[in-house]
Parts: C-alpha cells; sequence; structure tokens
C-alpha cells in the first residue's frame, strides 16, 4: 500500500510592477506504514477465533499466524467461520510463524491465550525474534510475571500481561478503589455458567487492589469461621462469594456499605467480544513498551 502525499506551492511571477502569486499542488506516492503483524497463539480457543476475527477487522492490524495444537493445517478464517478464508493455516510450531515474520523485519505481536506453564518459554521465544507480547492467560504465577520483568527489562522489550481484557471490568476495579476510602464493609459476589476458576481472576485482582490501600474492611463480622461465608482473599477482611448457575452472565458485583446505605457496582459480560476492544488496545499500546507492564488500566 502506498499513500498520497501532496504539497500546496506558490509561485511568483512579476508582470511589469505586478506581482502575481499562483498557486500549485504537487503530488507524490510514499510508502505508507505497514500493519501490526499479529500471531495468535491459542488460535483455536473461543477467544482466539474472536481475536482473529476483531484483529482482521481492525485498522493498522493484521493476522499473520495462528497457533495451536487443534484443527492443524485447517484454514484459520474457515474456522472462524469468516466469509473467505485467510489463507493462514493452523500450525502447531510458534517458532516456524516467528521466524517468517521476523525475516520481513516488519512490526510483530504475539498474543497469548495458551497456559501458565508455557507463557515464559513463549514470551522469551517472541523476544528472541524482535517481537513484543500480549500476554491473557488466567492464573499465571506471580513467580512468573517477576522472572518475565527482569527477562523483558534485561532484553529492553515490551510485554503487557493482562489479568483482564475486559474494560469494563477495568473500571470497576477503579470505582471500587475510589468508593473504599468511603465504605468500611466490603464484599465481592460473582457469577458464572460453569464451575472453573473460583475465585476468578477479576475477584481476586479487585480483593487485592483493595487490600493494599491499609483499610480494614468489616471490623463488626463475628461470623468469621462459618464457610457459608465466602473467602477472605487477603488480610484485610474481604470475602468473596462465587455462585454456579447454567444461564448466568459472568459476573462481577462489589458491595460496599456505611450507615444507612449499600453502594453497589455490578459489571456483567455476556460473550467473549467484551474483551476485544481491550486486547486490540493492548496491542496498539504494547510496541510501544520496553519493559513489562502488568495490567491494561494504565493505558485507559
Amino acid at each position: 500500500m502506498a499513500a498520497l502525499s501532496c504539497h500546496f506551492h506558490f509561485t511568483v511571477h512579476k508582470v511589469s510592477k505586478n506581482v502575481i502569486t499562483r498557486p500549485f499542488i504537487s503530488c507524490s506516492m510514499q510508502p505508507s506504514q505497514s500493519n501490526i503483524k499479529v500471531v495468535i497463539n491459542g488460535a483455536a480457543k473461543e477467544i482466539g477465533r474472536a481475536a482473529v476475527i476483531a484483529v482482521t477487522k481492525a485498522r493498522g492490524m493484521e493476522v499473520a499466524g495462528a497457533v495451536d495444537s487443534h484443527f492443524v493445517g485447517e484454514d484459520i478464517g474457515k474456522l472462524c467461520d469468516m466469509e473467505e478464508p485467510l489463507e493462514i493455516p493452523i500450525i502447531n510450531d510458534l517458532t516456524m510463524v516467528l521466524g517468517s515474520i521476523s525475516q520481513s523485519k516488519e512490526t510483530g505481536v504475539v498474543v497469548d491465550f495458551t497456559d501458565p506453564s508455557t507463557v515464559y518459554d513463549n514470551v522469551k521465544q517472541a523476544t528472541a525474534f524482535g517481537m513484543r507480547s500480549v500476554v491473557y492467560v488466567p492464573r499465571i504465577k506471580l513467580d512468573s510475571v517477576g522472572a518475565l520483568s527482569a527477562f523483558c527489562d534485561k532484553a529492553s522489550m515490551g510485554c503487557l500481561i493482562a489479568p483482564t481484557l475486559s474494560i469494563g471490568s477495568i473500571l470497576l476495579q477503579q470505582a471500587a478503589i475510589t468508593a473504599s476510602f468511603h465504605y468500611n464493609n466490603a464484599e465481592i459476589v460473582e457469577s458464572k455458567a460453569n464451575p472453573i476458576d473460583f475465585p476468578s481472576m477479576d475477584a481476586i485482582q479487585i480483593s487485592k487492589n483493595l487490600s493494599n490501600l491499609g483499610q480494614i474492611y468489616n471490623r463488626e463480622d463475628i461470623s468469621t469461621d462459618v464457610v457459608a461465608r465466602g473467602q477472605v482473599i487477603g488480610e484485610d477482611g474481604v470475602r468473596v462469594h462465587s455462585m454456579v448457575l447454567p444461564g448466568l452472565p459472568s459476573s462481577t458485583t462489589v458491595y460496599f456499605s456505611g450507615p444507612g446505605e449499600v453502594y453497589s457496582i455490578k459489571h456483567d459480560i455476556t460473550d467473549v467480544q467484551s474483551l476485544m476492544p481491550g486486547l486490540l488496545l493492548a496491542i496498539r499500546k504494547v510496541i510501544r513498551l520496553k519493559n513489562l507492564v502488568y495490567g491494561l488500566e494504565k493505558f485507559l
């Protein structure tokens, strides 16, 4: 692709005693900035397929590779039920994809939807080929984050680890932090249709955020040892109650209470599409990073 560059100029003509200026336009074709080449690692997953569609539709980026151990050899466009195939087969070798993009010397980003046990090696591979990484892997361990941070600092290569890609979830967390300074009681109620990952990463992150503010919540709660009262995350008394009911959206509600009032903040996720605006934002931001950043909220 090339961009049309036009410039306005003025010529000066002297006719007897009068000076006449006449504008003219000169145009030239200049190469435009190439798209960000995005590799989806975990492309066959539901979130991976949604990411392929979102990146394909987004301005300034394109899918350059699809990696997964499932549906190997199938066109990722067909797997995503797109109108036309992308002519990008799913392969199970991340190194092969990274090598081809590295040879083209274009800006590349690896989006990692894989597993906590493979994230460190995946980021190392991407960095070795001069590519940044966006990591959305629930249950990634803090020691892995610390090791990746040290590695990225040494390599001066950016990496963005996102506990959540939901902008709504991040806004809820920010609102909860603001509210926490005004209330002495706080509890979290969450729900999902499937009994996995409880407490969720969102609930854990909210609890940790509130714990770091120096506030002690629910001082008058005398039911500390009652199992039905939910799990306490941290040492500040914030409890998390998790519900599992088929048909429920993925939901998080933070309740605060004070004398004579209850304040609640709620966020529902009804579809994986809710994560795509955050993902596209992460891809655009990570290419300018030279170290590891934990959390997408720094860019909102």
